[in-house]
């Protein structure tokens, strides 16, 4: 007996041609030409050495070997493909909720995780909610915000005051900010309060404010020169680095607020979301 591979790929021409007892129909299911299905018939009947069909000047018929096989193949076929179809169904996919104003760190985070596990996918969904109710919530994984002290830590909110360096001149003071308008992250003056308040400066009369929903809509206003913006330096870290923005003092205060990732108990996708949770801590 051959010991070659068993051509697998002939063995649903076989059983597709089996079912038809005609070539044309055969290849017209299985989008190939005719000439192709009487090849991959030809190949498996070479690996068993002996003939599948008899050619009849009616069409064909199933030899006896082939009569006697093709229950037996198209048994083993069925469950190859249902097994496929099985894994298929279970593929690597973690549906992830994170807040908004985190997407400045968590998508560099990504492109690390996509080159060290590129069959995890993860569908992002991204927020304004910074908690998770997995009971009524359709996600495997979530990045939640606040004094929170469930899952794993990913980082501390440290606020520090960040503008463009344009907008930077040589005696700048937060005591005298001229004609500088203050970013504000929320709908009140908070973040920027705990700030003047931690870095023990005496806090100026914010005469220019804007308002944002988002600390991420607060930094890209400052990047675009918009004003000075109160941010998260994890969140600003690669804009500090490649220059977009520049921090006018050295420090950081922190709130007591965290980013912290959790984790669904159980679920379909339990082994993904644990790989993701496990890679992303890894790379925190």
């Amino acid at each position: 007996m051959s010991r070659r591979p068993l051509p697998l790929n002939a063995v649903d021409a076989f059983i597709v041609t089996a079912r038809h007892l005609n070539l044309t129909r055969a290849a017209k299911e299985l989008c190939l030409t005719q000439s192709a299905v009487s090849r991959k018939i030809a190949a498996l009947e070479a690996w068993f050495g002996f003939p599948l069909f008899e050619r009849h000047a009616r069409g064909l018929h199933l030899s006896p070997q082939g009569s006697a096989l093709l229950p037996e193949l198209r048994n083993a076929f069925h469950q190859l493909v249902n097994c496929a179809e099985q894994a298929r169904g279970q593929q690597s996919v973690v549906r992830l909720k994170a807040p908004t104003c985190a997407m400045r760190w968590l998508v560099p985070k990504l492109m690390q995780l996509e080159a060290r596990e590129p069959e995890l996918q993860v569908a992002l969904t991204t927020t304004t909610d910074h908690d998770i109710n997995f009971k009524s919530e359709p996600f495997d994984a979530a990045i939640v915000f606040g004094t929170t002290h469930s899952g794993e830590k990913l980082f501390d909110e440290a606020l520090t005051p960040v503008l463009s360096a344009a907008l930077l001149p040589a005696d700048f003071s937060l005591s005298a900010p001229g004609n500088l308008t203050f970013l504000h992250p929320t709908r009140d003056t908070t973040d920027w309060t705990l700030w003047f308040d931690g870095s023990q400066i005496p806090s100026p009369v914010m005469r220019r404010n804007q308002h944002f929903d988002t600390m991420d809509l607060a930094i890209s206003a400052a990047i675009q020169g918009f004003g000075i913006a109160i941010a998260d330096e994890q969140l600003v870290a690669d804009d500090l680095r490649t220059g977009r923005l520049v921090r006018p003092f050295p420090g950081s205060v922190k709130t007591g607020a965290s980013y912290r990732l959790v984790q669904r108990d159980g679920g379909p996708h339990a082994a993904a979301a644990q790989r993701f949770c496990e890679t992303l801590l890894s790379l925190s």
